[in-house]
This record gives structure tokens, sequence and C-alpha cells, in this order.
């Protein structure tokens, strides 16, 4: 790549050219040992929003797995139903509460799946990390102006969603933390948890494994919402509870 296309700021040249090396960086992304390179050799994704989904729309070849996402996702009523027969405990009634208040079934929504999904260690018992913490994997906060330095810094093996806004429940950007790197998404406004979408289509893009205390959480969005893989990779039995209860279908 010479140095005028990769400091191209022609959105559509690089995307074109992202997509002429989008082989050879699904060959770098398999090796383990030049894996973790991806980013410093298609140093595009860390100014170039949207390119997290094109790469996946290439992967599974056409955008007929990347669009299940808003045809398969398990609406916000059905969610909160199954949700306020759980044990409840401040946040999920805060979380309840938030998004019976607000039409946008973002990010809270998102969490009051992962209270449905929650971490679980071998054998199928509850682990010693609790929902609240397994969110923290997930995502992160930081107000308007504050620094990413500090997330970058924590050193963090699995890539989370670092939202940014004035307040939780009004959020103005996110990002991906992959590897201490920045990747700016797309905020897909009326989108229910696009940014999570996205941080899903990352750990396939880039070889990434699962974090095991949302192991269940992304089995459901890799099985149950996309499609992949359904019957080869293993579902643990709150998997497959939860998409019954949610009437969904794979």
């Amino acid at each position: 790549m010479n140095a005028r296309k990769r400091h191209s700021t022609d959105m559509k040249h690089v995307k074109d050219n992202m997509k002429v090396t989008f082989q050879h960086r699904q060959k770098v992304v398999q090796e383990p040992a030049t894996a973790s390179t991806v980013l410093d050799l298609s140093p595009r994704f860390l100014d170039t929003p949207g390119l997290i989904d094109q790469d996946f729309t290439m992967l599974f070849v056409g955008e007929e797995v990347s669009a299940k996402y808003l045809a398969k996702w398990p609406t916000k009523p059905r969610i909160i139903k199954d949700c306020k027969n759980l044990s409840q405990s401040t946040e999920l009634d805060e979380l309840l509460i938030s998004a019976q208040r607000y039409s946008d079934e973002g990010g809270g929504c998102q969490l009051l799946l992962l209270h449905l999904l929650p971490p679980t260690s071998k054998g199928g018992k509850s682990s010693k990390i609790s929902t609240s913490d397994a969110a923290h994997h997930l995502m992160k906060f930081i107000k308007v102006g504050g620094s990413t330095e500090a997330f970058l810094k924590a050193g963090s093996t699995q890539p989370f969603v670092l939202c940014v806004g004035e307040r939780k429940n009004i959020i103005q950007s996110f990002y991906i933390i992959l590897d201490q790197k920045v990747i700016p998404c797309v905020t897909q406004m009326g989108v229910a948890g696009s940014d999570k979408a996205k941080l899903f289509k990352a750990h396939f893009l880039f070889a990434v494994s699962f974090d095991k205390a949302l192991d269940n959480f992304y089995t459901f969005i890799q099985t149950t919402v996309y499609g992949i893989d359904v019957g080869s990779v293993k579902e643990s039995p709150r998997v497959r509870e939860t998409r019954g209860s949610l009437h969904c279908t794979v």
C-alpha cells in the first residue's frame, strides 16, 4: 500500500482499498504469530468508521448474515417481560426503569439481555463473577471530554465498547477498544445495540476468543441472532432456554 492510499481521506477510496486487502487481512488474523499485528498493518480501522461492518459482510459473503441483526434481535418488550421474572437487584431495577422510559433499544436493552444470560462456569454452575461485573467486560462509559488513556493503559486482553456521552443513557459516540487501540464506530440511531453488534463482529474479524464471562451472551448473538455455526457451536442450556423464552428461532 503506497503512502497516498494509506493516508487518503476519501472514504470511498479507503473502503475500496480495504476490500482489495481483505483476503490478506484474513490470512494475517488466522496465524497466531501475526494476528495481533492486523491493526498495525491496516491502520485505517483506527480512523475510518464502517470498516468493521464492511469486512464482516465480506467474511460472510454478502449482506444476508450481517442484516440478520435487525431481523432477529428479540424485541424490547419481550426482554423486559422476562427480566421482570428474575431475582430483582438495584442494578436490574434501574435498567428496567430506563428501558421502559426511553424509546431507544440500545445499551440498556443489551444489558438486560446479559441478565438473562449471566456468566457461568464449567458445569453450568454460577461463577464468582456477577452479571454487574460481566457488564463492565462488555462496555465502559466515559463522559464527553474525558481521556481514553486510562482505558488503554488497563491492558485488557478482550475487546470492549467504550461509550462516550453526557450520561450513560445519552451516548454521543462509541468506540471498540482492542489491543490498546481505539476503533471508531458509526452510531446507528434507533438500531438496538448497534455498538454491541460491531463488538461481536470484531471478534470474528480479528480472530479474538469470547470473554469467558460473556460466553453465553456472545453465543446467543452468534447462533440465535446471526445464525452462525448453528448446530456446531456448543450452546449452554441457558442459551437454549432464553431463546425459547424470547420466542426466537434459528
